[in-house]
């Protein structure tokens, strides 16, 4: 009982309630948001722990004769689409005494779980990490989220919002890096032309430019979070039974949705300890073209066992329950060449192919991956594109 309270209030935490929005807004002044430091104005310090598990501050980059502060994150989609131009950002420079730094300023707690349609990993330091290795980061990356009191000085509006400082740590240039998150509808290059002037000597043309993208998470915004947890926890959890018939029907999907269906039992202690993941992955894409179906192998006479468990972990998901004894006619039903052991999770599209499939535990990150891979651009132009990349 204690694994399966712990299990139900990390489900508390990650679920998210139909009525939130599914995206952040794109960044306009918000009531009570710092000020964005003025042009002219001498760098804040910093001392802030970064990926590689040291602390950084502003002395370290003493060196370098332009001094690069990008504002991003991992949960933001325009953030992602702005990965490759940063490390291409550093690679240009590299050798030109310009230091690129990043640092992320949202509270992890603040970022709604509706807000993470688009995204494999959350904004902790561990998850940047992650991200970090994935996309292979060629610059430090830093994280402000604990305090937010780098931020706070700085101002970032959105994600991504960059900060240029001259040899003497003057603010040069703030704003976007460029005029497009889709680059190839990129005309303007605001970033690269105040390196360059400075790097030259030369006044910067253009100073102030707004930051497009996902809203700063200020921690004020943990408010809403909250409410978001408390609505799912409200939800009522639902339980149908599932006939041979049906089952066939949920294997050819006429949902017109991408389909994450897994089989797990009660008595199953792996299907057990993934099952929170399996809500959290529905409430970070259900406002996408996805959706999340369990299916319980229990016995009908078990009913009340599995609604408990359901319960238990306020299952926003569409949940089913065999409406036979015998196991292996529902194997058979579904088809899919699964040999019957549980869990047993498979990724359908919309016409009913096999996308993705394990028995056995599933890997998060993996089938994160997978499913953010094969959804379109519903949202944002260029997501889908993104996850398909490598660089």
């Amino acid at each position: 009982m204690i694994i399966r309270h712990k299990a139900a209030l990390c489900l508390a935490l990650v679920l998210s309630c139909a009525a939130i929005r599914a995206q952040d807004e794109v960044a306009h002044p918000a009531a009570g948001a710092p000020p964005i430091l003025p042009v002219g104005s001498p760098a804040p310090d910093f001392n802030l722990p970064g990926i590689d598990g040291k602390l950084h501050n502003l002395a370290e980059y003493r060196a370098a004769k332009v001094l690069v502060l990008v504002f991003t994150c991992n949960h933001c989609p325009v953030a992602q689409m702005y990965e490759k131009r940063i490390k291409q950002l550093t690679a240009d420079y590299q050798g030109r005494g310009v230091a690129v730094v990043a640092i992320n300023p949202n509270d992890p707690s603040a970022v709604r779980y509706s807000e993470m349609g688009h995204t494999d990993v959350g904004d902790t330091l561990g998850e940047m990490k992650i991200r970090a290795e994935y996309r292979h980061f060629n610059f430090p990356s830093l994280s402000d989220g604990a305090t937010q009191a780098v931020s706070l000085k700085y101002g970032p509006t959105a994600t991504p919002h960059a900060f240029i400082f001259d040899a003497q740590r003057i603010l040069r240039y703030q704003g976007r890096l460029d005029s497009s998150q889709r680059e190839e509808l990129v005309t303007k290059h605001e970033t690269r032309d105040a390196i360059d002037a400075l790097l030259a000597g030369k006044p910067v043309a253009v100073q102030n430019t707004p930051a497009v993208g996902c809203s700063t998470k200020w921690a004020v915004k943990k408010t809403g979070a909250a409410a978001e947890v408390a609505a799912t926890e409200k939800a009522a959890v639902s339980l149908d039974p599932v006939n041979l018939d049906q089952l066939r029907a949920l294997r050819k999907n006429g949902t017109g949705k991408f389909l994450l269906v897994n089989f797990w039992a009660t008595w199953c202690e792996p299907c057990v300890a993934e099952f929170p993941e399996l809500q959290r992955q529905l409430a970070m894409y259900r406002k996408r073209p996805f959706d999340v179906v369990t299916v319980s192998i229990n016995t009908p006479d078990e009913r009340s066992l599995v609604l408990s468990f359901l319960k238990e972990q306020h299952a926003g998901t569409r949940n089913l329950l065999f409406d036979f004894n015998d196991p292996a006619d529902g194997i058979a039903a579904f088809g899919t060449d699964w040999a019957g052991g549980v869990p047993y999770t498979v990724l359908l599209s919309p016409e009913g192919e096999i996308l993705y499939r394990i028995q056995g535990a599933i890997d998060p990150l993996v089938v994160r991956r997978t499913i953010l891979k094969y959804l379109p651009d519903d949202h944002y132009i260029g997501t889908h594109a993104y996850w398909n990349s490598v660089f």
